[in-house]
């Protein structure tokens, strides 16, 4: 399920955006909590099997059995897995990125498009124009920390 938190992150201060990573609906503290207890948990129980319980020649057949399990570990290719999920993030970012709503495309678009060197095609262009600008200024007043800074309020906008 996907969760926006577009309005409070546009309201967030630089020291106060970890508690939106604290936030339970979504959080990725949600989805890895049960993982992170087994892990812990294992690994405790492990660690003082090892240090307390075992005698010498059972803790060196402990380190075989963990260097035989670190060769097979050495099978798979982490650096082929971590520049995979690299190229997917990035793919993702540049995806965000190209389908950004920029004016001037929606600019050249309108000035072929709407044909008149009088006044009323010139109103009506800068109109128009005035409109893309307006709601880019919306939709980056509500993702952008820095737009929303600029402004806080409809009166600045209207300013």
């Amino acid at each position: 399920m996907t969760v926006t938190y577009s309005s409070k992150v546009a309201n967030a201060t630089f020291f106060g955006f970890h508690r939106l990573l604290l936030r339970w609906k979504g959080s990725i503290y949600k989805l890895l909590y049960r993982e992170f207890i087994v892990f812990a948990t294992l690994y405790t129980a492990i660690s003082v099997l090892y240090r307390f319980f075992l005698t010498g020649s059972q803790k060196r057949f402990f380190e075989k059995l963990s260097i035989y399990c670190d060769k097979y570990a050495e099978q798979i290719p982490v650096t082929f897995v971590l520049g995979f999920y690299v190229t997917l993030v990035v793919n993702r970012w540049w995806n965000q990125f190209v389908n950004l709503p920029w004016p001037d495309r929606l600019m050249f678009l309108i000035s072929s498009c709407v044909q008149g060197r009088d006044e009323y095609g010139r109103l009506l262009r800068r109109t128009l124009m005035r409109y893309v600008n307006l709601t880019s200024l919306l939709i980056f007043r509500s993702v952008s920390t820095a737009v929303y800074k600029r402004f806080p309020t409809m009166d600045h906008v209207v300013g």
